[in-house]
C-alpha cells in the first residue's frame, strides 16, 4: 500500500496531504465525521431502529422461510482509516453458491425475498446498528470488502480515510449502470471504470461535508428510494 491522499477542502479532487504508509495504517484513525454529523447519526439511527425494529424482525422471519441460513448477513468491510469492521445486512443471497465480490444484474445467488429487499434497500436496515456504533455514518463513501479495497486504483485509495456511509453522494447520484451500461460488468471493469467515477463524485461532498450537504444527499436518497428522478453526476 502506497499511502492515502485526502481531498482538499478547497477543491473537488484529491490534493497532496499527509500520506499514510502501510506500516502505520494500523495506528491511523482516519477522518471521523464532525460533532454535528455524529449527533445526526445517533439521532437518526436510534429513531430508525425504534420504528423499524418490529418490521425488521418480520423480514428476518421471511428470510429464514425463503432459504436456508441465518437472516443476518455479516461481512468484513473496510472502515475509517482502513480499519476493518463487521457490516450487518439482511441476507439476500443463498449461502451455498459462491461468486464474485460484486453482484451482477439478475444474479442467480439472490433469493426471491432478496430481490425485493435489494430493490427497496430494506436489506440495509441493520446497518443502522453500524451507524449507531460509529462503524459507519449516514453519508459517506461505499464500504468495500477488503478484497476489493486492496485492488483499488492508487489514486482512489484516499476514500478509505473516511468513515463509510449508509448512503453516499456517489451511491445515489452515480449508479454503476451510468458507467457500465445495463449489461453490468466484471470486477475488473468495476475497479477500472466505476471506482474512479464514484471517487470524483464522493470528493465533491467530502471536500466540505457540511450538514446542508449531508441533508442534500439524504434527500436524494429518499427520492431514489421513491423512484423519483435524482440528478446524475459523473
Amino acid at each position: 500500500m502506497t499511502g492515502i491522499t485526502i481531498p482538499s477542502p478547497t477543491g473537488p479532487g484529491p490534493a497532496a496531504a499527509a500520506p499514510v504508509g502501510a506500516a502505520e495504517l494500523h495506528r491511523w484513525r482516519g477522518l471521523a465525521p464532525g460533532r454535528a454529523r455524529r449527533l445526526l447519526d445517533i439521532a437518526v439511527s436510534l429513531s430508525a431502529l425504534a420504528v423499524a425494529g418490529v418490521p425488521m424482525l418480520a423480514l428476518m422471519v421471511l428470510i429464514r422461510l425463503d432459504s436456508r441460513g441465518p437472516a443476518l448477513f455479516r461481512q468484513p468491510r473496510v472502515g475509517q482509516g482502513e480499519r476493518v469492521f463487521t457490516l450487518l445486512k439482511l441476507r439476500t443471497m443463498r449461502l451455498d453458491q459462491g461468486g464474485p465480490e460484486i453482484t451482477a444484474r439478475r444474479d442467480p445467488r439472490v433469493t426471491r425475498i432478496g430481490r425485493l429487499l435489494r430493490k427497496t434497500s430494506l436489506d440495509e436496515l441493520p446497518q443502522m446498528v453500524n451507524v449507531l456504533r460509529g462503524d459507519m455514518t449516514l453519508v459517506g463513501p461505499r464500504p468495500e470488502t477488503p478484497a476489493l479495497a486492496v485492488a483499488y486504483p492508487p489514486a482512489c485509495r484516499w476514500v478509505f480515510a473516511y468513515r463509510p456511509g449508509l448512503t453516499g453522494a456517489a451511491q445515489v447520484r452515480l449508479r454503476d449502470t451510468d458507467v457500465l451500461g445495463l449489461s453490468g460488468g466484471s470486477v475488473e471493469a468495476y475497479l477500472r471504470l466505476v471506482v474512479p467515477a464514484r471517487s470524483r463524485v464522493e470528493a465533491r461532498y467530502l471536500a466540505l461535508p457540511s450538514l446542508p450537504a449531508t441533508f442534500a444527499v439524504l434527500v436524494d436518497t429518499v427520492r431514489y428510494l421513491l423512484g423519483l428522478e435524482v440528478r446524475r453526476r459523473g
